[in-house]
């Protein structure tokens, strides 16, 4: 941490300081300069200020003994033992950087009776399964479930820990970064590690328009949210190894201020992010019964439909269908944009699709750096041809 400290002594004119900060961060309070909360740090008045009359002061930073941590740790989101298929990305992951490092690779199993569902992680290349198994831990509340967690790093040190944006996921990660009082990067989409074991966490920042890389070095555990279909899945291998560690914890960790009454199950349903085939929906749409020719194209196709975020802005899809950095994540086999120009908070949320076909009149839009194939023309024309073409292909 950093803060700037005002010697008052040598300030010769007052309210020449105070102009100098281009925020209004520096008050005149009864003859004395105080610095307020609109202070953005940018140190002008250390540079143009009298000498000395403010000074910028880093407090010193205690080196951690990073070789006292060890090992990448994966959280399994799960549902009554039905493993997340984020988890699996995630340990193919955490096997790419442990690679890099020669570290272990682990996972953090946290339920009840799950044991029997612990085996399957070792299909994956994970080193040690850490399994908590108890009736406190049969649904997800966070205070037992943040003592588990707790527990395991404790005894395991990990270096960094990889854990899956879901809701889960969400609410569990701060929490645990708080009690260890170290750093968490929210919706990475590249993570790379130094040789010192430092996880390099990349992430789109500011509406997507730069990517910010961010490293904690004086803090570990090192935790990093991922979401669902980011990145890669291993392929599961027939042999097992590695093995499961099945942890005891003291009952009183696990009490909670929190009592699940009634638990009731959503109705299944198809997501685009499990979606194989998806049409895309762009501002390139006119008004909102067009999107019956994108809805049509989708259905002769098996896909699911989609958007981007003005659609949803305008009312005329739900939010649960928008692609994007504030939307869903997808990863289909095929995925058609229409009429989609490609900002960046679009394209973060598809390009790592299989194909990416584009339909737009603009042969300048940006969508057509990421597509693999691309038509430019107007989507009015272009669709309803293609809906025709597929037709007459399934009738043959």
């Amino acid at each position: 941490m950093a803060k700037l400290v005002v010697n008052q002594d040598k300030i010769t004119n007052i309210e020449e300081l105070i102009k100098i900060c281009p925020f209004g961060a520096l008050e005149n309070n009864a003859g004395k300069v105080e610095i307020n909360g609109a202070c953005k740090m940018c140190k002008l008045c250390v540079k143009k200020g009298p000498k000395g009359a403010v000074e910028y002061i880093e407090d010193e930073v205690k080196e951690i003994d990073k070789s006292a941590w060890n090992g990448i740790g994966v959280y399994v989101d799960h549902v009554e033992g039905e493993i997340h298929p984020v988890t699996y990305e995630l340990i193919g992951k955490a096997r790419e950087l442990a690679g890099k490092i020669n570290h272990p690779v682990y996972a953090v199993f946290v339920g009840n009776n799950i044991s029997h569902k612990a085996e399957e992680l070792l299909h994956y290349g994970v080193d040690k399964v850490f399994v908590y198994d108890d009736e406190a831990l049969e649904y997800f509340r966070i205070e037992p479930y943040t003592a588990a967690f707790e527990d395991f790093i404790n005894k395991v040190k990990p270096t960094a820990l990889l854990v899956g944006a879901t809701t889960i996921g969400r609410s569990l990660a701060p929490r645990i970064a708080a009690r260890f009082k170290t750093g968490l990067t929210a919706d990475c989409t590249i993570l790379d590690i130094k040789e010192n074991t430092d996880l390099v966490q990349i992430r789109p920042a500011f509406g997507g328009n730069i990517m910010a890389q961010i490293i904690t070095p004086n803090s570990r555990p090192q935790l990093a949210t991922v979401r669902y279909k980011v990145m890669t899945a291993p392929k599961r291998s027939e042999e097992i190894t590695g093995e499961i560690v099945n942890c005891n914890i003291d009952k009183e960790k696990l009490n909670s201020g929190i009592e699940a009454l009634e638990i009731k199950k959503k109705v299944s349903e198809v997501g685009i992010s499990d979606a194989e085939v998806i049409v895309a929906a762009g501002r390139g749409v006119k008004s909102e019964k067009d999107l019956e020719m994108l809805k049509e194209l989708a259905k002769a196709l098996n896909a699911e439909f989609a958007c981007t975020r003005p659609l949803i802005e305008s009312g005329w899809i739900d939010a649960k269908r928008q692609i994007g950095l504030s939307g869903r994540t997808v990863r289909p086999r095929l995925i058609i944009a229409c009429g989609i120009s490609g900002a960046v908070q679009f394209t973060a949320g598809m390009n790592n699709s299989d194909y990416i076909f584009a339909i737009n009149t603009d042969e300048k839009a940006p969508i057509f750096k990421v597509a693999h194939y691309g038509i430019i023309g107007d989507m009015y024309e272009v669709i309803p041809e293609l809906i025709e073409k597929i037709k007459l292909a399934k009738e043959a």
